[in-house]
């Protein structure tokens, strides 16, 4: 045992007391709240609950699996390493019993209140415990969520709950040590950092109990003293800032619901961390019942992460949540916290300025908040931001963290999060992974920014014509002049991730060593020696390194941007894109930082960092930081480069034609034409072939406005890849993007709106059907004459007469009262009977060939074509499918008897559509005005006596036909 070893003292009322087994605390305390699942199961052994196997066969978690003791009466050893075992899975302490346990207002767990990051420990208890033990307890009971380390001598040590943890997650070995028999797990600190990133990628928090001094300062101190400890930092999955995480942004979001008085409907406040960077985003939305808006959000921002008032969110944020929380590959955690940090705006805004945070920020943190929704919802969210990172110790983003606004629909074109899920824009519908995406496609970047912009891009995709034109010219420039594309290209691959390090650098300014301990390598942390002094020598060798990095990145990044803006490289837009007007200024000063490092910290890891080395180091990063705006501009410029470059570099590598596409100005109605069409990935992923088709939707050459598209064929036949082509189409030319056809002319987008699939929310308690008429409700409420909607199988969640119903009603409001482009793609055949001769639908359908099975059996083989031709289809080839995937051939001639039965029985049924293909819905408007002309009393008839009206005409209309002939 080490001199300073965590101890229990013995409490004499528990001496005899029966010990409390509690293997589900972890579930209760500690493992991390996923809306599925929760922490990652590892593979290593686990303890076995039965202590003995067999009467000889006596198995220890001591040892593990594979390690045989002898049972416990063969010997007076083995009862004592069984006694051992046995009293290894219980805990000295009755306030940890799940039946006493209480959080630090002694509520208990049932309670609606009850603080799970809290624990109440008696006083009588904590006044009898050691000073080491007190050291632990004292920090424990305000971080049950959290696995702390606590740091002794050259280990690293975890207890009782945390040792539970300990053992199941990373097979350590739990033995029982101390004075009081405390159950403990531990590692040499060589293996902490290991440690610690294990934990973490299964989504625990961790922290870190540090030693403040070594033992002979201690013992300078008086011959009882203890060793100084104190929880330096608290490392969480959603504010990994280190070099594991990968180029994607890990966020943290907090977000804050409130229900207007006036008209029922909810807006959230949110702010959003990416800690690496050390930027917070901050906005608002409103949203309705199909929490669309939200969706929006949490796929955009991805959040690792979500803190929320434990009981100021709605049901319906809270099924949200939960469905959009278990997509992708990557869970978000959902963490509910007390209301304290979310409540008084007022209160939050003079605690921002009273501690002086957000200093990063170019102008007043306020301004980032001008354009929201609900400033003071804003204002909450950003408070319970506060209140969980200064609980986490990570004060550097809040001094040094740079307030932003972000709007999730606010000038772009509009994609709800059931549209980005249903498109598969960064994840797709398999299993969550980037194969198969939008984003994959894309991502030609060589920048870690880069790649960070591309995503921020494609959630946003602009509605402006000339920034558009601005992109393709750029994008035109990279794909005509390869020369060009080249030296971008060297260029690019020497840059380092210059916004995580501007951040880092950025996050030491004003901090004391205290605070500067996390962000100290994780080798050089090895080697650390207990003394201020040099603590704060190990970080200066640890941010020269860094700021090192810094500069001779931004040397290249300044040499590439200083070429491409000069005028001789063929691509005058690149100037453009490219204009940082103090380019010049900023060449010079990095040279004077690049000089500085020369003559001061050349030779910086091979000679002791004395204090003035510290104070140069500190002068430099303050006169650097001063021009952050400035890097920032730099930072951007070259990530905006790299996001266009990789849009060219797409469009040289595809393997079908791509074109530029004409971005038209709105004249009378919404416009798409595209020739050659072509789903830019689905041919790679499906092997299938590349079968280009053209589609028009709006007005066309000759003047027909038909701006809906009545779709049917076969199930397998393609709709559903043409209609998600023709959606790519437009998010690709509305980012300044090539795109996948021979042609291409459209009026810009304002929203793209999607009802595709059948899947039910089994988490949150939702059908297949309710599912369907959510996201439809949510099309009709908000689809204008510029959106671009798409239906698929619209009504196939219920009866089929109900499905018919709904399908068609929403299809003929969708046409005559929003009048948007519209992909409308079905198996109800008697709708193309109805809107056969409107003259705003067109009908087409997936071209496939019945022909006779080689082998001369008689059978018939279905060959899909996945070419789009004028027309309905004549059926749907259910039979075929259905043979096709197996369904033994009996059953589909039974199928098939059945099925000629009831079109036989219900095609009466359908003699008034068959009337509509020659008398049109449209008519419904000329016949109102026959009818208000001829003196009807009543014109305003409703729908059912109209559909009559328009029965009789037809049996009138076919009568005399017979009559005449």
């Amino acid at each position: 045992n080490h001199s300073n070893k965590f101890s229990v003292s013995m409490n004499s009322k528990n001496i005899g007391a029966p010990a409390t087994l509690f293997p589900e605390l972890d579930s209760v305390l500690l493992k991390p709240e996923t809306p599925v699942t929760q922490a990652v199961a590892p593979r290593g052994k686990r303890v076995q609950q039965d202590q003995c196997m067999t009467a000889n066969n006596c198995q220890s978690p001591l040892w593990g699996s594979n390690k045989k003791v002898k049972s416990a009466h063969c010997s007076p050893a083995g009862k004592m390493v069984h006694d051992e075992m046995a009293e290894s899975a219980r805990s000295k302490f009755e306030w940890l019993n799940p039946l006493n346990i209480r959080d630090a207002n002694k509520r208990r767990p049932d309670d609606p209140l009850y603080d799970k990051r809290t624990l109440f420990i008696p006083p009588d208890a904590l006044r009898k415990m050691s000073t080491s033990q007190k050291q632990y307890w004292t920090i424990k009971c305000k971080y049950m969520d959290v696995l702390l380390f606590f740091k002794v001598g050259k280990f690293y040590e975890l207890y009782e709950v945390d040792a539970e943890i300990g053992q199941k997650e990373l097979d350590w070995k739990m033995t029982i040590s101390g004075v009081g028999k405390c159950r403990q797990v531990g590692i040499s600190e060589s293996g902490i950092d290991n440690a610690v990133e294990k934990l973490l990628a299964r989504g625990y928090k961790v922290g870190r109990i540090e030693q403040m001094e070594s033992a002979a300062q201690a013992k300078a101190r008086g011959p009882n003293s203890v060793i100084e400890r104190k929880l330096a930092h608290v490392s969480t999955p959603s504010t990994a800032a280190d070099s594991n995480i990968g180029p994607d942004a890990v966020h943290l979001l907090a977000l804050k619901e409130v229900t207007l008085a006036s008209n029922g409907s909810r807006v959230y406040g949110f702010a959003f961390l990416d800690y690496a960077a050390l930027k917070i985003w901050v906005g608002s939305l409103q949203d309705d019942d199909s929490s669309a808006a939200l969706g929006a959000l949490l796929v955009q921002v991805s959040p690792r992460e979500i803190i929320y008032e434990s009981s100021g969110l709605s049901r319906e944020s809270r099924k949200s949540m939960i469905k959009y929380a278990s997509a992708g590959s990557v869970k978000m955690q959902l963490t509910p916290l007390p209301g304290t940090d979310f409540s008084d705006a007022s209160q939050i805004q003079m605690l921002v300025h009273s501690k002086g945070y957000f200093k990063a920020s170019t102008d007043s943190w306020l301004s980032a908040l001008d354009y929201s929704v609900n400033r003071d919802a804003v204002i909450c969210a950003l408070g319970g931001l506060i209140g969980h990172l200064t609980r986490l110790m990570l004060d550097d983003a809040l001094k040094n963290g740079e307030v932003l606004p972000y709007n999730v629909y606010q000038t772009c074109l509009r994609m709800d999060g059931q549209t980005l899920v249903n498109l598969e824009i960064f994840g797709n519908n398999f299993d969550g992974g980037s194969s198969g995406t939008l984003y994959k496609h894309l991502n030609h970047c060589i920048t870690a920014s880069g790649k960070r912009l591309l995503r921020r891009w494609i959630c946003h995709p602009l509605k402006d014509v000339d920034a558009i034109n601005r992109r393709l010219d750029i994008v035109e420039g990279f794909i005509q002049h390869c020369g060009v594309g080249s030296v971008t290209l060297e260029h690019l691959r020497k840059i380092p991730d210059l916004e995580r390090l501007l951040g880092r650098v950025r996050s030491t300014v004003g901090l004391t060593s205290a605070v500067l301990l996390p962000f100290v390598g994780e080798k050089i942390l090895k080697r650390r020696i207990y003394t201020t002094a040099n603590d704060m020598q190990i970080f200066c060798i640890f941010q020269i390194k860094t700021f090192c990095m810094l500069i001779k990145g931004l040397r290249v990044a300044i040499d590439l941007l200083s070429a491409l803006r000069r005028e001789d490289h063929g691509i005058p837009a690149l100037s453009k894109s490219v204009d940082i007007p103090t380019l010049s200024s900023l060449d010079e000063s990095v040279h004077q930082f690049e000089e500085a490092i020369r003559i001061d910290f050349e030779q910086y890891q091979d000679h002791d960092i004395k204090d003035h080395d510290a104070t140069t180091l500190a002068n430099l990063v303050e006169h650097f930081v001063g021009k952050a705006t400035e890097w920032s501009l730099v930072i951007n410029a070259i990530s905006t480069v790299d996001v266009l470059r990789s849009f060219a570099a797409m469009a040289l590598s595809s393997f079908g034609t791509m074109c530029r596409p004409r971005i038209l100005l709105k004249d009378k109605s919404p416009i798409l034409r595209m020739k050659g069409l072509w789903h830019p990935y689905a041919f790679a992923e499906s092997g299938t072939g590349l079968v280009p088709n053209d589609l028009s939707l709006g007005q066309d050459l000759l003047g027909h406005n038909r701006f809906a598209l009545l779709l049917t064929g076969p199930n397998m036949g393609g709709k559903s890849t043409i209609m998600r082509a023709t959606c790519l189409a437009i998010v690709l030319a509305q980012l300044g993007c090539y795109v996948p056809c021979i042609s291409c002319e459209l009026t810009l987008a304002d929203s793209i709106f999607t009802r595709l699939g059948a899947t039910d929310r089994i988490m949150s308690g939702e059908s297949t059907f309710l599912v369907e008429c959510s996201e439809t409700a949510s099309v009709l409420q908000n689809a204008t004459e510029d959106s671009l909607v798409l239906l698929d199988e619209l009504g196939r969640g219920t009866s089929t007469f109900d499905g018919y119903a709904i399908a068609y009603a929403v299809f003929r409001h969708l046409v005559e009262q929003v009048r948007c482009r519209l992909l409308f793609a079905t198996h109800y055949h008697p709708l193309t009977k109805e809107f056969a001769s409107h003259p705003h639908v067109s009908l087409q359908h997936m071209a496939c060939m019945l022909r006779p099975r080689s082998g001369g059996n008689g059978e018939m083989e279905l060959t899909f074509l996945y070419r789009l031709v004028s027309g309905a289809s004549p059926e749907s080839y259910g039979l075929q499918v259905a043979t096709m995937a197996g369904i033994p051939k009996s059953i589909v001639e039974k199928a098939a008897v059945a099925g000629e039965m009831m079109k036989s029985r219900i095609a009466g049924n359908f003699r008034s559509s068959e009337g509509r293909a020659e008398f049109s819905t449209l008519h419904e408007d000329w016949l109102q005005t026959i009818l208000a002309i001829g003196g009807v009393k009543d014109a305003h008839l409703d729908e059912d006596t109209m559909d009559t009206m328009f029965c009789v005409a037809q049996e009138l209309k076919s009568h005399f036909r017979k009559g005449g002939s």
